[in-house]
């Protein structure tokens, strides 16, 4: 015992010790009335309160980076070695942050992950209560069937599957093909809200020819900035999902190309919406595309809730609370929440993003902080 403890009023001496989860020495009483609120199954409050009500959001995760020349040989070899079958279901290959201690999640609510398909594989059907989302990164010749909608797939396209939708990938192709998974499975876990189904089929009928919803948009009059914002969706908030299913990477190009045009911003943003409501995709989760210009290095930004980037074209770096992360095209990174970030690339880049704030905005606990000085470099990830 220090010297001041030692000259505190015993009383005085006892209550901070309490209020830190430690017994006085000289209180049997105390002792006794610990162990007994562990004994039921209890937890005095006087003893977590800062671990439980924190300034700012301490996360679990940890700003982490998967590169693409370790995804990319993985991925080849999971093809040749690992079936795609009832069982398995899926030849993914999940981010796995090191912060979550080995559960296979890239931040504590949302699941990224590298999908393949080799020639002529389908990957069977089934149904979940998690919504999900198809970002293609490479390849061709693949399309997601959702509810008996044959949505064809291509690199830079967005494929939704929301949650409780029948779902399967198949490849009518002869080369490989790679695609980015987003879910909010560790969300809906959370919630304890999990439900599968495995379809009766392989794969679920097809109905009509393919990319219905699209073709149905498009005949409703429908045109590309009515499924795209600017920026982020701030209002409307929609618990449907939307009923396209797919957003084009040439409309998307087309957009990005207006608004860079339009600004003299480092970065311009855009996310895909619902384009009967204006709200996210899906109303668990955003999805965004952003361009750095060349040269262009954007201004910090803390957001609470997490984000996974997935780099599209391009290379440069991101600084995440002071420490720099390398990146180039494939490359995959979380930003988990409250984490400073700010995108730089010398000769240009587009990063696709998948974020849970819907969620955060929806329960009004959405908070963004945007700081006009870059941040000061103080280690280097890898």
């Amino acid at each position: 015992m220090s010297t001041t403890e030692e000259n505190r009023p015993a009383g005085e001496a006892g209550g901070e010790a309490a209020r830190a989860g430690r017994p006085a020495a000289a209180d049997p009483e105390l002792t006794a009335l610990y162990r007994d609120i562990e004994a039921a199954g209890l937890r005095p409050l006087w003893t977590i309160t800062e671990q439980l009500l924190t300034p700012t959001p301490r996360p679990r995760a940890v700003p982490w980076l998967w590169r693409a020349a370790d995804l990319r040989p993985l991925a080849e070899r999971a093809i040749r070695l690992v079936p795609v079958e009832r069982g398995g279901e899926r030849r993914v290959l999940s981010l796995t942050n090191p912060g979550l201690g080995g559960q296979p999640y890239a931040a504590g609510t949302l699941w990224g992950a590298l999908q393949c398909l080799g020639p002529r594989e389908t990957a069977p059907a089934h149904r979940h209560t998690p919504g999900a989302i198809r970002f293609v990164t490479e390849g061709e010749g693949v399309w997601t069937t959702v509810d008996g909608d044959a949505c064809d797939m291509r690199p830079g396209d967005l494929v939704l599957t929301p949650g409780g939708a029948w779902h399967d990938h198949a490849n009518g192709g002869d080369g490989h093909m790679y695609w980015f998974d987003g879910l909010d499975l560790p969300m809906i876990e959370a919630l304890d809200a999990i439900f599968f189904e495995p379809h009766p089929e392989l794969r679920q009928p097809v109905v009509g020819e393919h990319n219905r919803s699209e073709r149905e948009f498009r005949d409703g009059g429908g045109t590309p900035g009515d499924t795209m914002v600017a920026g982020a969706v701030r209002g409307p908030l929609d618990p449907n999902p939307s009923e396209l299913l797919v957003y084009r990477w040439a409309e998307t190009d087309a957009r990005l190309t207006e608004l860079a045009a339009a600004s003299d911003e480092p970065l311009v943003s855009l996310e895909f919406t619902n384009p009967r409501s204006g709200a996210s995709v899906l109303p668990t989760l955003s999805c965004g595309m952003h361009r750095v210009r060349p040269g262009g290095a954007a201004r910090p930004v803390r957001r609470s809730g997490n984000r996974i980037y997935v780099v599209f074209r391009g290379e440069g770096h991101t600084v995440l609370d002071g420490r720099r992360f390398d990146w180039t095209a494939g490359d995959m990174f979380v930003v988990p929440s409250w984490v400073a970030e700010e995108h730089h690339s010398a000769a240009g880049a587009d990063l696709f993003s998948l974020g849970d704030d819907p969620v955060l905005r929806a329960l009004g606990v959405y908070r963004e902080e945007r700081s006009p000085a870059a941040q000061e470099v103080t280690g280097v990830f890898g």
